[in-house]
């Protein structure tokens, strides 16, 4: 598989010109083949409000939002089941008892991987909650709105009981645990929960809010941020290379995963209900697929609210990651979805052999 280098260029010229238009504050972006960095790039402005005016670099940091699902918490409980402490059909009861119980008894592990566990997508528990362990309450007290396995729903919920079953397995909060078995062996040094202030020049810029101003280094998800920025849904901050190092991962022997788990973790799990989800990731044909028209049917990927997303396809080994500040002119400003798909496609139409 080879690229037309003039035809990758376009991917240059197309995101510049929606920051000209101002649809898009900035992006830093990197495209490869398995190890190979074919193109990378950063264009526009790590902020660009009320007179602050940062340019976009490749080592900006950036708040990775729902990136968070599949860069800590999906690994961590891989490496869960890589190490036979825990197994895709086991209850999620076992490891918290207050699951065991009623609706929730049937909920597994691989239910919550694959958003088919029937619960709720989420709430707005910081309206209300005012602490991590007043989230984690009303987290444990949620009930299953229909049966485990008769419908997709993307949960965070989901995701933040995942992370308490790594913490009840190992004994070590999600930050901790992704920090020491997976960050911390693949090299991925910058990324991190809950950045230093001393980053926050480094630190793309997300929304602005009526009470602290613009959001610099501070998780942008509310639910995160009342839990002290820590949590298995959201919360994590990475820069452009430390998110290439973690894609390539997928595609290559190392530390952290095996092959066998890796391989599990790409497959269709959903095909008999109305969403195609593998493990934590997103197959090609679902409604929330972010890679256009053209990736091959293997594609799998993730999409972070902030404006952020992976893509890769075991196979092929192709992988994109696209990393952008897109709520930085407020959250109302949802082009990146339309987006995302017309940069995959500028990429997939740069291919000479796919």
């Amino acid at each position: 598989m080879n690229f037309n280098q003039s035809k990758l260029k376009r991917v240059d010229d197309f995101l510049a010109g929606e920051v000209h238009a101002l649809r898009l504050p900035g992006a830093a972006y990197a495209v490869g083949i398995g190890a190979e960095v074919v193109h990378q790039n950063a264009v526009g402005y790590a902020e660009n409000r009320n007179g602050q005016c940062r340019l976009m670099r490749s080592d900006t940091i950036f708040d990775l939002a729902s990136l968070t699902k599949v860069t800590a918490t999906l690994p961590s409980i891989l490496q869960l089941i890589d190490t036979g402490q825990i197994r895709l059909n086991d209850s999620v009861g076992l490891f918290i008892p207050q699951f065991a119980t009623g609706e929730k008894a049937g909920i597994t592990i691989r239910h919550l991987l694959t958003h088919s566990s029937g619960l709720i997508s989420g709430r707005k528990y910081y309206e209300s909650a005012s602490s991590r362990a007043e989230i984690l309450d009303l987290v444990l007290a949620e009930s299953p709105l229909v049966p485990p396995d008769t419908k997709v729903v993307y949960s965070d919920i989901g995701f933040i009981l995942l992370a308490q079953v790594v913490e009840a397995v190992t004994g070590q909060r999600i930050d901790r645990y992704a920090h020491d078995h997976i960050f911390r062996p693949l090299g991925m040094d910058q990324t991190t929960y809950c950045p230093s202030s001393q980053l926050c020049g480094k630190i793309a810029a997300t929304e602005e809010f009526p009470d602290i101003g613009v959001k610099v280094g501070t998780v942008h998800d509310e639910n995160a941020y009342t839990m002290g920025g820590i949590s298995g849904h959201a919360g994590l901050f990475a820069p452009l290379s430390d998110m290439v190092t973690y894609i390539q991962m997928w595609l290559k022997d190392n530390p952290v995963l095996s092959e066998a788990v890796r391989k599990a973790a790409v497959k269709c799990y959903t095909r008999h209900l109305d969403g195609r989800r593998a493990l934590g990731w997103v197959c090609r044909g679902d409604g929330y697929d972010h890679t256009g028209d053209m990736w091959p049917d293997t594609t799998v990927g993730h999409t972070g609210f902030t404006g952020t997303s992976l893509a890769f396809d075991p196979v092929s080994k192709l992988w994109m990651v696209l990393l952008t500040n897109d709520v930085h002119y407020g959250r109302e400003n949802k082009t990146i979805v339309r987006l995302r798909g017309r940069v995959h496609n500028l990429v997939a139409a740069a291919l000479t052999n796919l």
